[in-house]
């Protein structure tokens, strides 16, 4: 790795904001975002469209013959590639959610993503969010950050969040799929969720957006 390469790891649950906080982050340090939870997202969607069952390792795993994801930065802003085409959105449903944390139990799906993960970090300063950043992909990185909040409050973002894109859900289902999600992270046996021993855990049930995004920088600017 390029020692004048800085990474950042950001972990931590479902709902807790890691993407829309860290992108923010990166923007003011002028680094480049990874959201590695939308390269499960693609896979999950692949595996959905073709219609596998995506808590079905093997067949799960028969799926990557065939397919093909890519990160594209625009502007600075990431785009997500599934086999050529742009899936940024379709990766945002509650279906493509429960289909990521399906797939990412499989380890052909991380061996298969892993690559890609680190060669972006390698070159670029990179703040990378995910599930287990700072304690797999990136064990080296200069700042590992666990962010969370309380299953209530980012059920609550993750509804709102839905509502204004047009979706019909409840909270209660919002909330359920969220506990459910959490316990499967957290209990896989490949990589699961959880905080790296040197990392800096960091709860933002009491904070807002700009509270989150100015917690986390300054925390990254004492590491550095």
């Amino acid at each position: 790795m390029n020692n004048n390469v800085i990474n950042v790891a950001i972990d931590g649950p479902a709902g807790a904001g890691k993407s829309s906080v860290a992108k923010a982050v990166a923007a003011k340090l002028g680094f480049i975002y990874v959201d590695t939870g939308a390269l499960y997202r693609a896979i999950g969607v692949n595996a959905l469209r073709n219609g596998v069952k995506t808590n079905d390792r093997s067949a799960v795993a028969g799926t990557l013959s065939d397919v093909k994801v890519e990160l594209a930065f625009v502007s600075g802003v990431q785009k997500v590639l599934l086999n050529g085409e742009d899936v940024s959105v379709e990766i945002r449903t509650p279906e493509a959610s429960m289909a990521a944390s399906d797939v990412s139990a499989v380890p052909e799906v991380r061996d298969f993503l892993f690559d890609l993960q680190r060669n972006i970090a390698k070159e670029n300063n990179c703040l990378m969010d995910g599930r287990d950043i700072g304690t797999v992909v990136l064990p080296d990185a200069r700042v590992k950050i666990f962010l969370t909040a309380s299953p209530e409050i980012r059920a609550g973002r993750r509804y709102k969040e839905l509502i204004e894109k047009g979706s019909q859900v409840e909270f209660k289902d919002v909330l359920e799929d969220l506990i459910k999600r959490d316990y499967n992270d957290s209990h896989r046996e490949i990589a699961p969720l959880k905080p790296a021993e040197d990392g800096i855990i960091i709860d933002t049930s009491e904070l807002d957006f700009e509270g989150s995004v100015n917690v986390i920088i300054n925390a990254i600017k004492e590491k550095m």
